[in-house]
């Protein structure tokens, strides 16, 4: 099966999401080809969950201090900083042949492709699955409002702990599942832009990501960078869905129609502090 490839390299925050959503819109409209998309930000980003609370969550003011971007995605989950690392996202009908209904299965569908992405750096990664009644309800109620800090089900796992962080949406009859890659984790600066009810919280919180979630320059080294993941995740992909990967560039057209959409909804305060 043929599936579009887009590697979009470094864009803005709101055309980043503007794009993931218009490409779910022309699988819909225009038979477009089922895609996978790499890309990067131009600036350190913090994006947060559709269903977040900003007023709750985010010290705003730290991240206007620290000059971060900052953007709501439509999918769900929980606040991720993208800074150096690779984003993926897939856009596939929902009735896509061995696609299943079911969200968590279809998780584990599409997470193959990291999966043989870290196995083609040489790691040992395998899927989170929880098991015990503790992890299941974290799942549930989460400790704090930054991902990576609990794997959820068939995401990525190296020496036991966190690697990639993934969030998918179903509209319309399609699906689109995105997440971070990270070659690096600035840890400090994460819970820097989170509020927290004490800073001796905010600190027992930090040390207990460190144990729970890991980067691949752990594993590499400090001398791979980002463009370096390109290759092993897109052959991880075309391995792990079975699919064979078609270059693809938006035409002068359709990145008009990005940016419209990117300018009025993902840059609106309507949209950014919705909740």
């Amino acid at each position: 099966m043929q599936w579009y490839f887009i590697n979009s390299g470094r864009c803005s925050p709101s055309f980043n999401m503007a794009l993931d959503e218009k490409l779910m819109i022309w699988q819909k409209e225009k038979n477009f080809l089922p895609t996978l998309r790499f890309y990067q930000w131009n600036i350190p980003t913090l994006s947060i969950g559709y269903f977040q609370r900003v007023h709750r969550d985010i010290d705003l003011q730290k991240v206007k201090e620290r000059n971060i971007g900052f953007v709501r995605r439509q999918t769900g989950g929980r606040g991720v900083l993208h800074d150096n690392e690779l984003t993926y996202s897939v856009i596939v009908p929902e009735n896509y042949p061995q696609m299943p209904l079911s969200t968590v299965e279809a998780y584990r569908i599409i997470s193959k492709g990291i999966l043989e992405g870290f196995r083609e750096l040489g790691l040992e990664a395998n899927f989170a699955i929880p098991e015990t009644k503790e992890e299941k309800e974290s799942l549930k109620h989460p400790h704090t409002a930054v991902c990576f800090d609990t794997p959820s089900w068939y995401e990525i796992v190296v020496e036991g702990r966190k690697i990639a962080g993934s969030a998918q949406v179903r509209k319309d009859g399609m699906l689109l599942q995105h997440g971070s890659i990270p070659l690096t984790i600035d840890v400090d600066l994460l819970y820097d832009l989170f509020l927290f009810s004490s800073e001796k919280l905010k600190e027992r919180m930090k040390q207990g990501f460190v144990k729970k979630a890991t980067a691949i320059s752990e594993f590499v080294g400090d001398t791979m960078t980002v463009a370096d993941l390109i290759s092993p995740f897109s052959t991880g992909f075309e391995k792990g869905l079975d699919i064979e990967l078609i270059p693809y560039e938006p035409t002068g057209e359709e990145e008009k129609e990005i940016l419209h959409l990117a300018r009025e909804k993902y840059e609106s305060d309507q949209w950014t502090f919705r909740l």
